[in-house]
């Protein structure tokens, strides 16, 4: 068990939240949510002992293991992956590593032999005996197969490293587990190992998370931060939006009735205070009017920003015919023989393991870079824009405030029009003056947004559009391609904006050719199916 008592923290001359008190119990698992900068991965350092609360106490239950999902991509670049993942216990790799080294030595003394026993003792009670097994297994459900665990972590892909350092987390079945966005840079396999694993864990999990499926799936409460409060919920993500839904919408219509009311007592006092037959009844409201209440509707954190794309034109009857298309990176054969023909006005996702694949495949369409073999024909009437997975290069170096980068990239003149543009995206005020260079991850790509906004193009590529951005933008994003009125193309790490969106899934895994007009999920499910016939 994690507890907290008056909890406070103030950072940056203000409150981040005040007076939490909250209570993590074991065989929970609890989604952290609130806007960008509510303090979530604050919240989850100061349980981890890593910065220190303004105000308040923590208090862990004596002896239990805490574990933490590291977000330093180069601590561990020197270890191999086995060592890695064993450092999830580092008592053990203490035990471990001394162990190695008494049995190294050559005048091995009988004091030795007794500090022998003790850590053979220790390192059974750890199950030290099946350490490195337990670490394999962790790693093949993650997807790090055998050939990588005598790799160093410098050698990895970061795709790969993010989940070695998953697998170090969860080692040894910590009692208590923290995780800031687990999720990122997984594969849909991969997720859902981890939703499986979260489930059965007996311990606490604490999570922050930007994937809506994934809260809804392993969650059993929600804790919002808002309002410069933290608040604790039953029930997982859904649970907690449709909650407070139906409770914000009871507040301002018992304020409207309590307004009416008042309008109505303040009438009656008027019309008849000064009338002796009736002043009595008026005494009488004016008792009623001093206790009646409007409550003050608290403001939140929260802020959705305005998407929506508009075409400028409709596409005609042909938008885009791909042939044999092949494509080597790196001497890695990653598009073999892909061909697909996609009709005016189809949303289709481009899934599969290999990320490379897919973002090869993108910018051949973008036109970026061209096929090894094949070809790619647009209809005569599309226009395009491209959302890429990386997006450095509109943004590093680059000298310019955001209005003049917003001017760049479209054909306004006036500032006044810039700005509206901006405020749609949440950048407001003093904001637009901001240079493009130094903008966070999530700002960046609410400015890749507002270009594709002012394009007025009639195919949208996107690849990968939901990293960064949090809950809210992703469901203002969500709705805005739910309303676009023409053909979308992308990928996203995000199961529900992916099973919401598209309604035809491509498969881009060289030798898969699946290609079928089909939800997310029933793909899923196909895949599924075939794995267990397999």
């Amino acid at each position: 068990m994690i507890q907290t008592n008056n909890l406070g923290l103030q950072f940056g001359g203000r409150s981040l939240f005040e007076h939490a008190d909250l209570t993590f119990n074991r065989g929970n698992c609890y989604g952290l949510i609130g806007a960008n900068g509510a303090g979530k991965s604050t919240f989850l350092k100061i349980l981890s002992g890593e910065i220190e609360q303004t105000k308040g106490d923590i208090f862990i239950t004596p002896g239990e293991r805490l574990s933490v999902l590291e977000q330093n991509h180069f601590k561990y670049d020197d270890c191999d992956v086995i060592r890695a993942v064993l450092l999830g216990n580092r008592e053990l790799v203490r035990i471990m590593d001394e162990k190695e080294e008494l049995y190294a030595k050559e005048d091995f003394s009988e004091e030795d032999g007794m500090r022998i026993s003790e850590l053979e003792e220790a390192f059974a009670e750890l199950d030290g005996w099946s350490a490195e097994s337990d670490a394999e297994i962790l790693l093949n459900g993650l997807g790090v197969t055998n050939e990588y665990h005598a790799t160093t972590m410098g050698e990895l892909p970061n795709n790969i490293k993010v989940k070695v350092l998953l697998a170090q987390a969860l080692f040894g079945n910590p009692d208590i587990l923290l995780m800031d966005e687990p999720t990122n840079h997984l594969d849909v396999e991969a997720i859902h190992w981890l939703e499986e694993f979260l489930v059965e864990i007996p311990g606490v999990v604490i999570v922050v998370s930007h994937d809506r499926h994934f809260l809804n799936q392993v969650c059993t409460h929600t804790v919002d931060i808002d309002y410069g409060k933290i608040a604790m919920y039953m029930g997982n993500y859904d649970f907690w939006y449709h909650y407070t839904q139906i409770a914000q919408r009871q507040q301002r219509e018992q304020n409207k009735k309590s307004e009416q009311k008042i309008k109505e007592l303040q009438e009656f006092i008027q019309r008849f205070s000064a009338n002796a037959s009736k002043s009595k009844q008026a005494t009488s409201r004016k008792k009623l009017l001093e206790n009646l209440r409007v409550e003050d509707l608290p403001v939140s954190t929260r802020r959705f920003p305005y998407i929506a794309f508009t075409p400028e034109r409709a596409v005609g009857n042909e938008l885009l015919t791909v042939t044999n298309l092949c494509k080597s990176v790196g001497g890695r054969l990653v598009l073999d023989h892909v061909s697909f023909t996609i009709q005016p006005r189809e949303k289709v996702a481009l899934v599969g393991t290999d990320a490379v694949a897919k973002t090869t495949l993108f910018r051949i369409l973008a036109e970026e870079t061209a096929p090894d073999e094949g070809s790619v024909k647009w209809g005569v009437t599309t226009s395009r824009s491209y959302f890429p997975t990386d997006n450095g290069a509109f943004f590093d170096g680059v000298d310019d405030s955001l209005i003049d980068w917003v001017r760049r990239y479209s054909n306004l003149i006036f500032e006044s029009d810039v700005r509206g543009w901006l405020g749609r995206l949440l950048f407001s005020g003093d904001e637009a003056y901001k240079k493009a260079k130094v903008l966070s991850g999530g700002e960046r790509v609410r400015m890749m947004l507002i270009r594709m906004m002012l394009s007025g193009s009639n195919v949208l590529l996107l690849d990968e559009p939901t990293n960064h951005l949090d809950l809210e933008s992703i469901s203002s994003l969500n709705d805005g391609l739910q309303r676009y009125p023409e053909s979308v193309i992308f990928t996203s790490h995000d199961h529900q904006f992916t099973q919401t969106i598209a309604d035809r899934i491509i498969d881009v895994t060289p030798g898969s050719h699946y290609d079928r007009k089909v939800s997310y999920d029933e793909y899923l499910e196909e895949m599924h199916e075939r794995a267990l016939n397999a």
